[in-house]
């Protein structure tokens, strides 16, 4: 699966980067004069947004499309839309363009377009409650137990099928909905990023409750995606996106944000304005 999911994103690397040759006077990229752009808004410090009520979106990622947005010459609005599923929507049915950050699974690909390279990678755990620990090593240790995620996430192709198969997990709409049922004891584990959960354990007081676990159940790409029912998705947009991503990662531009974002949210974090 590893192999032909490579093959996959290498195919599309190249069919991007070479669109200059197929581009025919039927798809000008002038017909896409602006993009919509959504994500995970519960992602810090990936993305994230100041208030309960605020439709803006900041962090790590914001700063990766700002600057795409500026090297294509298209303005990209980054927004949030809703919950992670309704995200995930939004970009499915084309009402929104770019997916700023979603794993790949053959399931999504079937309805968005996959940038190479990778924005960034992101590990994801297991979350436990201190008052009521299991041994953990590997992930079979998660059978006949209950755990907990949010709506449509997910964690890589083996690792879901993995789960879909052998694990007893519920969804739920928010990932702070999961963390307190970690905390009350209503479910075993909570199956989420590190980095995200971390920082709204933090937030929510719960950073003495519950813990994550090593080894990581995974450790996967957050890519950029484009909606295949967007009326941007042209090869002449796409080309420009890969090259000025290609470019962004040689440049060390990525990497720069990275860390950009999280001093970003950790100021954030500091004034308490949640």
């Amino acid at each position: 699966m590893r192999l032909h999911t490579h093959i996959v994103y290498c195919l599309l690397a190249v069919t991007f980067l070479n669109a200059d040759i197929v581009l025919g006077e039927k798809a000008p990229s002038s017909l896409c004069k602006s993009l919509t752009a959504t994500g995970n808004s519960e992602y810090p410090p990936f993305l994230w947004r100041d208030t309960p009520t605020s439709s803006e979106l900041h962090g790590v990622n914001r700063l990766i499309i700002d600057e795409l947005s500026r090297r294509i010459n298209i303005p990209i609005e980054l927004i949030h839309v809703g919950p992670w599923s309704r995200a995930q929507g939004e970009v499915k049915s084309g009402r929104v363009d770019l997916m700023a950050g979603a794993f790949y699974t053959n399931e999504r690909a079937d309805y968005m377009d996959y940038f190479t390279p990778v924005m960034l990678h992101t590990t994801s755990v297991v979350w436990q409650s201190k008052s009521n620990p299991f041994p953990y090593s590997k992930k079979e240790d998660l059978a006949g137990k209950w755990g907990v995620t949010v709506i449509n996430n997910s964690f890589g192709q083996e690792f879901d099928q993995y789960a879909q198969q052998n694990l007893n997990i519920l969804a739920v709409a928010s990932l702070s909905q999961a963390l307190r049922m970690l905390a009350a004891d209503r479910v075993d584990y909570v199956l989420y990023e590190k980095n995200p959960a971390y920082a709204y354990a933090t937030m929510l007081g719960l950073s003495d409750s519950v813990v994550p676990l090593s080894p990581y159940i995974s450790r996967e790409g957050l890519y950029l995606t484009m909606a295949k029912k967007s009326h941007c998705n042209l090869d002449s947009v796409k080309h420009k996106i890969a090259t000025a991503l290609h470019n962004m990662k040689q440049e060390g531009f990525t990497g720069q944000a990275a860390m950009d974002g999280v001093r970003e949210w950790e100021v954030h974090a500091r004034t308490g304005m949640h």
